[in-house]
């Protein structure tokens, strides 16, 4: 089997944060080919990892060898842009190496032979479509106007530029931390598309798992100081890690088996003691000694439980939305009920958390009625979530003065509410102006989280959350009895935790869809392809109208037991979804993942083809109806 050349190699690098221990002793190899998706809790310390081979920083000690003529192009998490040039300047400067090989190939004389090495140099960049090519990442990154200044930008904006000007460089490796935050949906797809087809190396942080799973061929997980690598994409890497932690702890069972069946023989302290003995005794203090295996922690979201909603939750009436003279949308009907999880996608600037203002009433519609449940109270997380105190400890963050948290009619002790969200004792204590970017996230969300509600209204809640922390979060979400409400962009949070979709999709049209992200997805696309269908019929023949037909008899039963069998179907992806997310998982299912994930799988295309199918025969009914009333 061919193994790529290797481009970077970082050896047994140290980083500490004062006791705090980013990198111990760890090495990983970057091959030529790799799309590695670097993942682990927040300040495990993969941007300091990035930053330390993009050469912006320099480890405690170890060293990162790079391939000769190397060329690195990185996108951090914070801005790097010249606020004194336009938006096309900075994007511009991300292909500084193209346009100085340009640049000297037009300064040597026509027989230079250096000429024909910088020209080979400028094909293989695609150097000589430079121009083109920014067009193309502006257009399809939704990229604000090539001649606005920075400072007039929203950090939305400001990421896009950021992004842009990273892909235009085309380097040898593409260093990316975080680049799907800020993006809508459509932008990330098409991120991904240009990735997939990219001819260089590629790394990066993200907690888009779709993202992970489409773009990555390899995981590389940093955990306690180590990389850990795994083949494959974000699902492989899933299955392979649960074999290797029920593997684990098999082995520590047996250890502690093995412990308990000497130790009494060990007492005993047998009086002859012969070579044999010995060699027993050595093995039992070897065994004892070893460091036992140490179920990873995770978080344990605490949402109080839902007070009772009454019959009627939220109900919306013809709203329509106007702000300074554009439209966002109009005749908007939604009506909730408990159970209710809505996810809301769209474009950014399309409306969604204008209609997250209206429904909490901070916003009045120019047009529409909102009915209000008497029960319903709302606990709303905004994008911004809320500033903490840099000065007050974590204790003193979530206490604000009592030793206890109300949990519904329940009193939960802060220290152990607290370390549901994973902060230790030492923690506890700390300022908050002291906590990394992932402890800041965790403690946010565990202070807004303790006000309640049966109404949960999450906007963008997925960045800065690692991956552990979001499947929690999405557990927590799918067993909370209230009505949820999520903007995202997050396709495998919206598929996880919501049962309606409602797009805001171009030119102000609103398409709201019973099911998951995928669903939603799917009927969009046979919808295109019946619009595309019908266009093609139009262009070759002129397409007389004809009187709908009636459902046929096999039609009609299949219609009347569908609903049923639509049940039955939603049944079991519940069932297998209650065994993935089971504390005792590993455990018990451990050497059947593969079989359930692809069980799971089928049946969630299964429900699909139902809803298909019912919605074809409904059409055909309501279709004949509507004709023989005419």
């Amino acid at each position: 089997m061919k193994i790529d050349p290797v481009i970077i190699s970082a050896n047994e690098l140290n980083v500490h944060f004062g006791e705090q221990v980013i990198l111990e002793e760890a090495s990983l190899s970057i091959h030529d080919g790799d799309r590695i998706g670097l993942i682990g809790r927040n300040g495990a310390g993969k941007s300091t990892f990035l930053k330390i081979i993009s050469k912006c920083m320099m480890p405690d000690s170890g060293e990162v060898t790079y391939r000769k003529d190397l060329t690195v192009g990185y996108l951090p998490q914070d801005f790097e842009l010249d606020y004194s040039k336009n938006v096309y300047d900075n994007i511009l400067e991300g292909a500084s190496t193209t346009l100085e090989l340009i640049s000297e190939y037009e300064s040597l004389a026509y027989d230079s032979p250096k000429r024909i090495l910088l020209e080979e140099k400028i094909k293989q960049v695609d150097g000589w479509n430079i121009e083109n090519l920014i067009k193309t990442i502006m257009v399809s990154l939704n990229c604000p106007d090539k001649d606005k200044e920075l400072r007039t930008l929203s950090g939305g904006e400001l990421r896009r530029v950021s992004i842009c000007r990273a892909l235009t460089s085309k380097p040898d490796i593409l260093i990316l931390d975080e680049p799907t935050n800020h993006l809508d949906t459509a932008s990330i797809e098409w991120t991904e598309e240009f990735l997939a087809s990219y001819s260089g190396a590629c790394l990066f942080v993200t907690h888009d798992r779709y993202f992970l799973d489409r773009i990555a061929n390899r995981i590389v997980e940093l955990y306690e100081g180590q990389f850990y690598s795994y083949k494959g994409n974000y699902t492989a890497y899933l299955l392979a890690k649960a074999e290797r932690t029920a593997l684990k702890e098999s082995n520590e069972k047996k250890r502690q088996s093995f412990i308990r069946k000497e130790l009494e023989w060990v007492r005993r302290g047998p009086k002859a003691r012969t070579s044999k003995s010995k060699s027993r005794l050595d093995k039992y203090f070897e065994t004892e000694s070893q460091k036992g295996y140490e179920k990873e922690a995770d978080v344990d979201f605490l949402i109080p439980p839902a007070d009772r909603l009454s019959n009627k939750v939220l109900d919306l009436y013809d709203i329509k939305m106007e702000l300074d003279g554009k439209l966002l949308f109009e005749a908007l009907n939604l009506k909730f009920k408990a159970g209710t999880k809505l996810g809301i996608i769209g474009k950014n600037g399309t409306g969604k958390t204008s209609l997250l203002k209206i429904i909490l009433g901070d916003l009045k519609p120019n047009k529409g009625n909102i009915d209000l449940g008497e029960n319903t109270k709302f606990n709303y997380i905004d994008q911004n979530r809320l500033q903490l105190n840099d000065d007050e400890t974590v204790f003193e963050t979530i206490a604000e003065g009592r030793d206890y948290v109300l949990f519904g009619e329940q009193k939960v002790n802060v220290w152990t509410y607290l370390k549901r969200f994973l902060f230790t004792e030492e923690r506890i204590n700390t300022k908050v102006g002291q906590l990394s970017g992932g402890e800041k996230g965790r403690l946010t969300i565990a202070k807004i989280l303790k006000e309640g509600g049966n109404f949960i209204i999450l906007d963008e809640p997925t960045n800065d959350l690692d991956l552990p922390t979001l499947r929690v979060l999405e557990e927590a979400l799918m067993e909370f009895a209230g009505c949820v409400i999520v903007v995202s962009h997050d396709r495998y949070f919206l598929n996880r935790v919501c049962n309606e979709i409602l797009a805001f999709e171009d030119d102000g049209k609103l398409v709201l869809s019973e099911g998951d992200y995928d669903y939603y997805i799917e009927k969009k696309k046979a919808n295109e392809k019946v619009v595309e269908k019908t266009v093609v019929k139009k262009e070759k023949v002129e397409v007389k109208a004809n009187r709908p037909r009636k459902l046929k008899w096999k039609e009609e039963r299949e219609l009347e037991v569908i609903e049923e069998q639509i049940e039955e179907a939603e049944v079991k992806v519940s069932e297998i979804e209650s065994i993935f997310s089971a504390p005792d998982f590993y455990e018990k299912y451990a050497d059947k993942t593969e079989e359930l994930n692809s069980q799971f799988e089928e049946a969630k295309k299964y429900v699909s083809k139902l809803y298909t199918r019912w919605d074809e025969l409904e059409d055909i009914k309501n279709n004949y109806e509507a004709g023989i009333k005419k």
